[in-house]
């Protein structure tokens, strides 16, 4: 099932009107831009748009407006950064209702390479909604609309979804072309042995994803807070650490299934252990062997112990394919980040094509230094997870095939 989406390298954009979807969702901070990885992210789409002569209208949500438009929702200070970034002046159409007068004039006036820039998408109900008269007004503006927002692809939105009924030609941008590259094929059409390794806290999150990779994969990890979940289901003491009781059969289930499928699924073998969290600054903390009934009934368990680490690389070392989600521990508490920091530089050494599947582990990667070591680091939280599930988003669904 490989993905072949239409892609802006297959389109002429010169002199029509392109619309772009792009994820501008940047932290702000009294109204200045605290990061602007995703701004960045959006340029090489941009430039090859502008290149080829397209007159390019930009759009974006930032955050959850509850009520309409809200000033500190405002995307004026991405408009700043934008010109700053492309050595242009982006015109920022500054309508509480998105596409308003300012709008219709800005883009009225445009030329070949211009670049126009709306205001917040959530700014009018409809958006999370996908209802009329949105999408339409939207699709006025454009001959051609590009989904370049990778993290929002997984919801149908009238900028992601509802505008693509109304214009002719739609394609992907970069962005999204090397998520599908990536992380569409690396479930879909893996090159093996393909390793899947998952963290987090709660099974509940993971359930459909850890069933569509048990399906797909070779070895499935599992690390973080859910492991314990598996340990119990397994018959083993737990003490204090975090457990799903209502998922005990789901894991059972899970570890039966990688059972049947000949598929190797990974627990740890030893845990950190602590009396209490989140302080555990002055506890003594230990690491204890996983056996059944090792972790003392007053511990809680935070983190893989150092053998389950070795364990874990040893099996990322022979893989070809690894994607990661979750953390394996506490990780922003740096007692707990062992489990987490061994994984991630698991994944720098090895030749395999590595996959970081967005939100914690992302951050991880980054934070540790060890980004520019990945194949690929998704863009999506909740899009890369119900990737990773097996789902079709919507967002790449609405979009032309080639």
């Amino acid at each position: 099932m490989k993905l072949n989406k239409v892609s802006v390298d297959d389109i002429n954009v010169k002199g029509k009107k392109v619309l772009v979807r792009c994820d501008f969702n940047v932290p702000l901070k009294e109204g200045v831009i605290t990061n602007d990885n995703r701004i960045t992210a959006a340029l090489p789409t941009i430039k090859k748009l502008i290149s080829d002569g397209g007159q390019v209208i930009l759009c974006s949500h930032l955050g959850k407006p509850k009520n309409g438009p809200e000033e500190k929702f405002s995307l004026a200070p991405v408009a700043v950064r934008l010109s700053e970034l492309l050595g242009q002046d982006v015109v920022f159409a500054n309508d509480d209702n998105v596409v308003g007068e300012n709008a219709k004039n800005a883009v009225a006036d445009m030329k070949d390479g211009d670049v126009v820039l709306l205001q917040n998408t959530r700014f009018r109900k409809e958006e999370t909604k996908n209802e009329e008269p949105f999408s339409s007004e939207l699709a006025s503006l454009a001959e051609v609309f590009v989904m370049d927002a990778f993290g929002s692809a997984h919801r149908a939105h009238c900028s992601t979804v509802g505008v693509t009924a109304h214009v002719k030609e739609t394609a992907v941008g970069y962005l999204m072309q090397k998520e599908i590259d990536y992380l569409g094929n690396a479930v879909e059409d893996p090159v093996r042995p393909f390793v899947a390794i998952l963290g987090g806290a709660k099974v509940a999150d993971k359930l459909n994803v850890i069933a569509n990779l048990l399906e797909k994969c070779d070895t499935l990890i599992i690390g973080g807070g859910m492991s314990y979940t598996f340990l119990k289901a397994m018959g083993k003491e737990v003490g204090t650490s975090l457990v799903d009781d209502t998922k005990l059969d789901y894991c059972k289930e899970m570890i039966e299934k990688a059972e049947k499928l000949g598929k190797q699924l990974l627990l740890p073998v030893d845990t950190l252990v602590t009396e209490s969290f989140p302080d555990p600054i002055d506890k003594p903390v230990e690491a204890v062997p996983t056996s059944v009934d090792a972790i003392p009934a007053d511990k809680m368990g935070l983190d893989i112990g150092p053998e389950t680490a070795k364990l874990y690389a040893s099996a990322v070392k022979s893989a070809k394919t690894v994607v990661w989600n979750g953390p394996m521990g506490v990780f922003e508490n740096e007692t707990f980040a062992g489990g987490t920091i061994s994984v991630a530089k698991a994944l720098a050494e090895t030749d395999a094509t590595t996959i970081i599947g967005g939100g914690d582990s992302a951050a991880a990667v980054i934070n540790l230094g060890f980004a520019d070591k990945m194949s690929h680091i998704s863009t999506g939280g909740g899009a890369s997870l119900e990737y990773l599930e097996g789902k079709e988003l919507p967002g790449i669904a609405a979009i032309a095939d080639k």
